[in-house]
């Protein structure tokens, strides 16, 4: 599969087989999250991989019942929390680089996992206060999202996406033609 193929074909998965994930597939996702571009070359994100019941537990208990991504976390054989450490990384004009590193090692892992067969979904709405409570995750770590990892129990659609004169300009703000 080439890398925009991945890219097009790639969906947010919220139901899964109960099917374990091999330890060299988790490797691979976890690889290709490190290969991201960071600031500086600092390479701030850390990954804690849940691969069993009690760490998986443990998360599940952070979300809130009414979470619509909580049920695909309760599936999932592998819980995957993408953090950062904004001490590794630098804030400048006002931008905190440690969350643009992290999303960018987030969607590689998120692509690598499609790439050989496995789903994703990035979820981002918990209490990152529980979450680094119930897993021990230290204090100066951001949470930057979580993503449960799993052979996929469906094959949704494509969501509809904005057409590209709607988000890309050339040369002036609002010019959708290249000339």
């Amino acid at each position: 599969m080439d890398v925009y193929q991945a890219i097009s074909d790639r969906r947010s998965i919220r139901k899964y087989k109960d099917q374990p994930v091999e330890p060299e597939k988790i490797t691979r996702v976890l690889d290709a999250a490190r290969l991201a571009p960071s600031w500086k070359n600092m390479q701030c994100w850390r990954f804690l991989v849940l691969n069993q019941a009690a760490g998986r537990e443990a998360l599940l208990a952070a979300f809130d019942d009414d979470n619509p991504g909580k049920k695909a976390l309760a599936q999932a054989p592998v819980l995957i929390v993408v953090c950062a450490d904004p001490a590794q990384s630098e804030v400048s004009h006002d931008m905190e680089y440690y969350i643009a590193d992290a999303a960018a090692a987030f969607q590689n892992l998120c692509l690598a996992a499609h790439e050989i067969g496995l789903g994703t979904c990035w979820m981002g709405m918990y209490d990152e206060a529980a979450v680094k409570e119930r897993l021990g995750i230290p204090a100066g770590i951001r949470v930057i999202g979580v993503t449960p990892l799993g052979y996929p129990d469906q094959e949704p659609r494509q969501r509809p996406r904005k057409d590209l004169t709607e988000i890309a300009y050339y040369n002036d703000w609002g010019k959708t033609d290249a000339d």
